[in-house]
């Protein structure tokens, strides 16, 4: 395993690199006060052989296990399915001179087992299938299937008595035995020792529980960490970096509507409310929470297949060209003073050749009289039909209208609403829908970004923001038409299946549901 550069979804990099019985995480951001880590920490990752067969879960007792349980523990290579262990064995902590201590040492440690696992389920998945007594003369390929899953050991770090059950409490890992324990006190932590995190429970925890950033010191001379002097400097520590401007590099700075701004440098998430019911054209549904704000980036993810960062924000109709300061895909890790010998201005594009793009209803006004477009969506013409559609869309309070970004550059067009109030809740049952099951439209209006891996990754994407967005919500469902058969057959890929047809007045739909039980992860 060489390094490598972690991409974190909140622009964030760390680099990877194996060490003598470990791996070690760096953060790269070490020249500004809202790097979220400390300046790197040391795990242990192992595998174990099984010298037996495994077998599916439920299949044996308790007991059996443990007898069948006799491993071989190797240093780690490639993901296995069940069988590899981690602990975090040593951190270390920035200068207490330049920023407070963590306010609470568990949520840090949280936030660091959330990027180790990060890089971890972005490792090849192993082979999702099992060979038991009763498997051995099946073909690999109608093998029972596992849940891909590490196991956190109860070891370095992790030997704090308090520390494990608080993780659980965050619901970052997870234990099979839910009982209390027989034992009056459990001073050894017995009852911790089997904890683990599945690839499936991982990618459906809200990342804004776990990023947050260090606060800087109130009496810290400098805006920034200390720094390298420049080469023509007196020897003083650099000032705050210079970007050019507001040039991200890579970087989600906390001054910039984001799904991770905090000025607070706390935690940006918070639980859905308890449900109440209200009535939207005789149909009884919960009442919504109010979508991000115009403009506000709600979603964003590094693609390593594509290098490049994709985001969603809620469309605006303002009338000005629209800028992006989110984080974009670089290779150059950002550790260096802006004016540094050994970084050129050259590393980084000028603001106006990669943040500035047309207003929303220029863009949709493009996109809406594209033949292909207008055949499916009929809102072409002038450019006032388009300021009607997006503020019926931004006034709807069931649904919101979205843009997609590759690296900030708007690519389509997207609906995400409440399938309860929508027209194609009318034509659902009980069990096709529930109170809290949501779907979306969709239009990619750019041509160079289209094509299936695209599509793949961006729909996987929209269903892992609904999944993330209200843990109630059980069920994603769509309907396209049903001759779009390209597009039908990639959200096939994607996860979902046809259930059945339904008629609207305009269109012959199939409908495509995909289950959260059913969901693995999104498209890397």
């Amino acid at each position: 395993m060489g390094p490598s550069i972690v991409h974190l979804p909140n622009g964030q990099t760390i680099t990877v690199s194996p060490v003598f019985a470990g791996v070690s995480f760096k953060a790269n951001d070490l020249n500004l006060h809202h790097s979220i880590f400390p300046p790197g920490w040391t795990i242990i990752l192992e595998s174990e052989d099984d010298k037996n067969e495994e077998s599916p879960p439920g299949t044996e007792s308790d007991d059996q296990a443990r007898i069948r349980r006799r491993r071989h523990v190797r240093g780690f290579k490639t993901p296995t399915l069940r069988n590899d262990s981690l602990f975090i064995s040593s951190i270390s902590n920035p200068s207490n001179t330049d920023f407070k201590p963590a306010t609470s040492p568990t949520r840090a440690i949280a936030m660091m087992l959330w990027a180790t696992l990060f890089w971890y389920f972005h490792q090849t998945p192993p082979n999702p299938h099992l060979t038991t007594s009763a498997s051995s003369k099946t073909p690999e390929s109608g093998k029972p299937k596992g849940q891909w899953r590490v196991n956190i050991k109860r070891e370095g770090i992790f030997k704090g008595r308090h520390l494990l059950p608080k993780l659980e409490r965050m619901g970052l890992i997870s234990s099979e035995d839910s009982c209390v324990g027989a034992a009056p006190e459990d001073k050894n932590g017995q009852n911790w020792m089997e904890m683990f995190v599945s690839q499936r429970s991982f990618w459906q925890i809200d990342p804004r529980i776990f990023l947050f950033t260090l606060s800087p010191t109130m009496n810290s001379p400098y805006p920034s960490r200390p720094v390298s002097p420049n080469r023509d400097s007196t020897g003083n520590t650099s000032p705050r970096p210079d970007f050019h401007g507001d040039v991200s590099h890579g970087l989600w700075a906390p001054q910039i509507s984001g799904p991770y701004a905090s000025s607070s440098h706390l935690p940006t998430y918070y639980p859905p409310p308890p449900t109440q019911y209200t009535f939207t054209n005789s149909i009884r549904h919960p009442i919504r929470p109010k979508p991000p704000a115009q403009g506000e980036t709600f979603y964003t993810r590094y693609i390593p297949s594509l290098d490049q960062y994709l985001s969603f924000r809620v469309a605006s109709s303002s009338s000005k060209p629209r800028s992006y300061r989110g984080p974009v895909s670089t290779t150059t890790p950002n550790f260096l003073p802006p004016r540094s010998s050994l970084a050129s201005s050259s590393d980084i594009p000028p603001l106006s050749n990669m943040s500035i793009y047309p207003c929303d209803t220029d863009l949709l006004h493009t996109w809406m009289n594209d033949p292909r477009v207008a055949a499916a969506w009929g809102v072409s013409g002038p450019i006032e039909v388009q300021e009607e559609f997006l503020a019926n869309g931004l006034n709807d309070r069931h649904s919101f209208p979205v843009i997609g970004c590759w690296n900030g550059k708007p690519f389509g067009y997207f609906e995400i609403y409440w399938v309860k109030e929508d027209a194609l809740g009318r034509h659902l049952t009980c069990k096709d829908g529930g109170d809290y099951d949501r779907g979306f439209h969709a239009l990619v209006g750019e041509q160079e970004f289209r094509g299936q891996h695209r599509v793949m990754v961006w729909a996987s994407a929209l269903v892992h923001y609904c999944w993330l967005a209200d843990p109630r919500t059980e069920k994603v469902l769509m309907e396209p038409r049903v001759d779009n058969e390209k597009f039908i057959s990639y959200l096939q890929g994607v996860g979902f299946c046809k259930e059945r047809e339904v008629t609207f007045p305009h269109k012959q739909a199939a409908l495509m549901k995909l289950v959260r039980e059913a969901w693995e992860a999104p498209a890397l």
